[in-house]
């Protein structure tokens, strides 16, 4: 007789509705982010285990970045719909935030929006969203034109910039980056430009409008460029032909500068402490058929065995100039951080600094729109080091619609270059040893 299979204690769990897991993933990208602090690209493999479709790991992805660009919106929508004010942390304004994102700004009907929304909640909250989000729908909820930047962030970059920028900063916010890509051949920019429907803002470059399946486009297989903002391609385009001269490349993952500098001629020791990113610099030198001498380590324990006629220092930083591209930035950057991060940058500067031949060249550059990561940081460094000068940029080495400050720096903010597109938020300087 054969034996009865034993019977489970516990019920099978009903597979979750379709659309629900992407919604709960971004639920705890969301929280990573606002509660713990981590970064939106970093927490995203972690909050998306066991989704495996692209679209919706996408999905996921679009949840929370939009979230995250329009929060203070969405917030004042939700106040404006509760008696009592919901705490910020409160599991029930974080699905409505969720759920509003997806109409207002994904398009997502109503509908469906809340059906996914409420199996997040449990309970007395689950009533709370629905009833909010059922009064906000019937009623005219629409999101500003511009997204509000948090108070703190509006304050400290007015206070450096002057009153326009704030709104400047939302402008870009809500405008998609178009897409800039470097070529391996400067020689070929006419070329590329016209195969690729581009328009090109300085030798190398090309911009595209923002487009999605970067490696169906032409040219890409061959190695021919790879995708780098244009603010970013500066710092080595300061550096010009190499000849064979030695530079070295600190912080260098994930390679757009690397391989600039290779392309120009450089002979390039390409450093950085992440090996998982270096490996993705590896990949990418293998694509466009250039080479470095790639090496992990920690820039406040690594030494060269000889100065280098040249050193291009892309420091760590806050990246508050990325942050149309990593909204996350605005809500885990504060003043905190920016002292945190300019102590490092001082200690990594005077280092780079040592390993510069006399005659030689330095190029200091951060994405961060915070002069302390900047104006401030170089202004200190030069006031202790007389041994070295800057050099302002000569006529023809920055891209069209990009000058120097006064100061003989270059900074690039959310105004600039606004009418194509934009930039990265970026400051470099290039300095010489006397």
């Amino acid at each position: 007789m054969a034996s009865t299979p034993p019977i489970s204690r516990y019920p099978a769990r009903a597979p979750e509705a379709p659309g629900l897991p992407a919604r709960r993933a971004a639920l705890r990208l969301l929280d990573a982010v606002l509660r713990r602090g981590d970064p939106l690209e970093i927490a995203l493999h972690g909050a998306s285990q066991g989704i495996v479709d692209r679209a919706d790991r996408a999905l996921v992805h679009a949840i929370a970045a939009e979230t995250l660009r329009h929060l203070p919106d969405l917030d004042a929508l939700i106040d404006s719909a509760t008696r009592n004010r919901l705490p910020d942390d409160a599991k029930a304004r974080m699905v409505l935030r969720l759920a509003l994102v997806q109409t207002l700004v994904l398009g997502t009907p109503p509908h469906a929006a809340i059906a996914t929304a409420l199996p997040l909640v449990d309970g007395g909250p689950r009533k709370l969203v629905h009833g909010v989000f059922g009064t906000l729908m019937r009623g005219t909820a629409t999101l500003p034109e511009l997204p509000t930047l948090l108070p703190e962030v509006a304050a400290r970059w007015a206070k450096q910039w002057g009153d326009a920028m704030p709104e400047a900063a939302a402008r870009a916010f809500v405008v998609r980056p178009p897409v800039d890509i470097s070529l391996r051949d400067p020689a070929e920019t006419a070329l590329w430009a016209e195969r690729l429907g581009g328009e090109s803002l300085a030798p190398g470059h090309v911009r595209l409008p923002a487009h999605d399946a970067i490696p169906e486009l032409p040219g890409f297989d061959d190695g021919a460029w790879w995708v780098q903002d244009l603010a970013a391609s500066i710092p080595a385009r300061l550096l010009g032909a190499g000849e064979g001269r030695k530079v070295l490349d600190l912080c260098a993952a994930p390679g757009g500068k690397t391989m600039q500098l290779a392309a120009a001629g450089w002979a390039v020791t390409a450093l950085d402490q992440s090996a998982k990113r270096l490996a993705r610099l590896s990949d990418n030198l293998a694509r466009v058929d250039l080479s470095a001498d790639v090496v992990t380590a920690d820039l406040r324990s690594w030494q060269p065995d000889q100065p280098a006629d040249a050193v291009l220092l892309d420091a760590p930083c806050t990246a508050t100039g990325i942050y149309r591209r990593h909204p996350d930035v605005l809500h885990r950057i504060g003043q905190k951080q920016i002292a945190e991060l300019a102590e490092l940058q001082a200690a990594l500067l005077a280092r780079a600094a040592d390993w510069v031949k006399p005659g030689g060249t330095l190029i200091y550059a951060t994405c961060s729109l915070e002069k302390a990561e900047g104006e401030e940081q170089i202004s200190r460094f030069l006031s202790k080091n007389a041994g070295f000068t800057m050099a302002h940029p000569r006529p023809g080495e920055l891209p069209q619609g990009i000058e120097p400050a006064p100061e003989g720096w270059i900074r690039t903010l959310p105004a600039t270059l606004a009418d194509k597109g934009g930039t990265d938020g970026f400051f470099i300087v290039r300095l010489v040893r006397n």
